[in-house]
């Protein structure tokens, strides 16, 4: 594990949209909070830029270092990867430029956080990367912004408050608003693009995976319903989000004997509903035509986001039903704009849990959910930085 590094983390990408937000977070956390960490990208002339914005919002920016790395440049990454003790990504989309990265935080036995939301590259990197970096002590946690934490550790948390020796269903219902990077649609849009292939690899893997200790894990079977208790409708959600769960029960005993997991959008109405459809078919659709798919790049370039204003109205709900036996909860995990303000709070957050609290966390290493690295003590920050866990009364 890597243990005498010149920096606790480095925040690579730290000119893009999203990875500036990171920085920003950062910066302010200087204010209580001491580490050494630098940002890391392939413009000098950009970082430079970065670092006097950071500076105008924590004076003690002024000790961030500035470290050039280029996905293209393995010697530069694995340089990046054996001076820190945690990376930070968010240079995507991952499938085209993420692997180098992964390979050299593995090699290194450094600790590993990006945001992707990509089930394939995720997929991937565990196949390939998951042995070394348990050998190396290195700890690879995808995932790490509203993909997927307020889904793993809100289920983690959920179960918590039931009975760990009885089944356990938990069904996961996602509601919020706001819009996306230019750095967002190009990884959406490479996941549209594979998704076919994606999927008949998956299902031939099916159930190989098992949890290893005799306990049962799976989805739960997921159809299109009106929720009374919700006053919505429940639209099954075939995102990263549930397999992110499924794996951290497969690892995690307290998740029960029998465990079972379904995941859904919360719909107002039919029509909303049958337009979203419309509108993803659509983009899937034309995600497999190479020049309609970069069109539709080209609609938002790499670099761009959603306003201050418009992430200040954005914000996300995610509710879960649990059931163990005769014991029901309902739980709550809640905050503000989920794809940047909330996503780069969790994701800098998860960092400086890696890089700050190693005494408080599991001894664990390899491809790892945040809510198997970090569980209870990234429970215990995010909470702390304003995002909402909460056990809703029932009347």
């Amino acid at each position: 594990m890597a243990t005498q590094r010149s920096y606790d983390i480095v925040m690579f990408g730290a000119t893009g949209f999203t990875g500036r937000l990171t920085a920003e977070y950062l910066a302010r956390r200087m204010a209580d909070t001491k580490f050494r960490w630098a940002i890391a990208g392939r413009n000098r002339a950009k970082l430079d830029e970065v670092k006097r914005a950071l500076v105008a919002i924590e004076p003690k920016a002024e000790a961030v270092a500035v470290l050039e790395a280029n996905v293209e440049s393995p010697e530069s990454l694995d340089a990046l990867a054996r001076a820190a003790r945690v990376v930070i990504t968010t240079v995507g989309p991952y499938a085209l430029h993420g692997e180098p990265l992964v390979a050299a935080c593995a090699r290194a036995g450094t600790d590993y956080v990006d945001l992707t939301g990509e089930p394939e590259f995720v997929d991937r990197m565990l196949e390939r990367y998951d042995d070394e970096a348990r050998k190396t002590g290195a700890r690879i946690v995808h995932c790490c912004g509203f993909d997927s934490i307020p889904h793993d550790l809100g289920a983690y948390f959920t179960v918590k408050q039931l009975p760990s020796d009885q089944p356990i269903v938990i069904e996961g219902f996602v509601r919020g608003g706001g819009k996306f990077s230019g750095g967002t649609w190009a990884s959406a849009l490479g996941a549209f693009a594979g998704a076919g292939a994606y999927y008949k690899r998956r299902m031939a893997k099916r159930g190989k995976r098992a949890a290893g200790d005799g306990r049962k894990v799976r989805p739960a079977p997921a159809r299109l319903r009106f929720d009374r208790e919700l006053g919505a409708w429940a639209c099954p959600l075939p995102t990263i989000d549930p397999q992110i769960v499924i794996r951290s029960a497969r690892a995690l005993p307290e998740y029960g004997p029998d465990f079972q997991y379904g995941h859904y959008a919360e719909v107002r109405s039919l029509a909303t509903l049958a337009a979203g459809a419309v509108g993803i078919g659509t983009l899937v659709a034309l995600a497999q035509i190479p020049p309609a798919r970069r069109a539709l790049e080209r609609l938002r370039p790499s670099g761009s986001g959603p306003s201050e204003a418009e992430r200040a109205r954005a914000h996300f709900r995610v509710r879960f039903h649990g059931r163990a036996g005769e014991r029901r909860v309902v739980t709550e995990v809640r905050g503000g704009d989920p794809g940047y303000g909330e996503t780069s709070k969790m994701l800098a957050e998860s960092a400086l849990c890696l890089a700050l609290d190693r005494k408080k966390l599991p001894e664990r290493a390899g491809v790892l959910t945040t809510a198997v690295a970090m569980g209870d003590r990234l429970l215990e920050r995010l909470r702390a930085s304003g995002i909402s866990f909460e056990v809703v009364p029932q009347g």
